[in-house]
């Protein structure tokens, strides 16, 4: 589990490296950077649909440690890329309610899906956030230096997801269950509220 979660978290690394290196040397790809960091964070939808990946994949353990957040935001890259260029995408904005609802629902009962269905599932929502992402893009930011920011971002609050399903797991079975449902069931209700245009 622990060598799981270390190569899943390596990878993302990897992954985002050569972006994040070429974010230095310009002041426009150093404020690309910043602002594609800064537009995942920003957004409750977005905050609660990463952290939820994230519970889903410890929950699911094994490979799903790492797959499950590499896979989204891998795709997330590419919605963003489709979104940069332009691309439309139907229903984005409920697309993205729709993850925090679905996310936060499977958290909160604990779904077991199979690894094949959980990336396809996270995969799904992963395309339209990463197209809000990119369709949100300052005009004068670098591309690969935004994409790098919103892709760290994206896999810190996987990795926050992944940290709050061990700190749950260690509350003991009954305790770690409740506050496990109550974490998705608080995620579920927000994304409704999302959707509803309340939040």
């Amino acid at each position: 589990m622990k060598s799981a979660f270390k190569s899943g978290l390596l990878a993302l690394a990897v992954i985002a490296l050569p972006a994040v290196a070429s974010a230095h040397p310009a002041i426009g790809e150093a404020a690309g950077f910043s602002h594609g960091f800064a537009h995942p964070i920003s957004g409750l939808d977005h905050v609660l649909a990463m952290v939820m990946v994230g519970v889903f994949a410890f929950q699911l353990g094994g490979r799903a440690t790492w797959l499950v957040p590499a896979t989204f935001v891998l795709v997330m890259a590419l919605g963003g890329a489709l979104g940069i260029a332009g691309i439309n995408v139907p229903f984005v904005e409920i697309g993205i309610a729709l993850s925090v609802v679905v996310l936060g629902a499977i958290v909160a009962l604990n779904v077991k899906a199979p690894l094949a269905v959980a990336l396809g599932i996270v995969g799904l929502f992963a395309v339209f956030h990463g197209h809000a992402h990119g369709t949100e893009m300052p005009e004068n930011a670098a591309g690969a230096a935004y994409a790098a920011g919103f892709m760290i971002a994206t896999a810190l609050l996987h990795a926050a997801g992944l940290a709050l399903g061990y700190v749950i797991s260690r509350a003991g079975e009954r305790q770690g269950v409740f506050v496990t449902r109550a974490a998705g069931g608080i995620a579920t209700v927000a994304g409704v509220g999302i959707l509803a245009g309340l939040i």
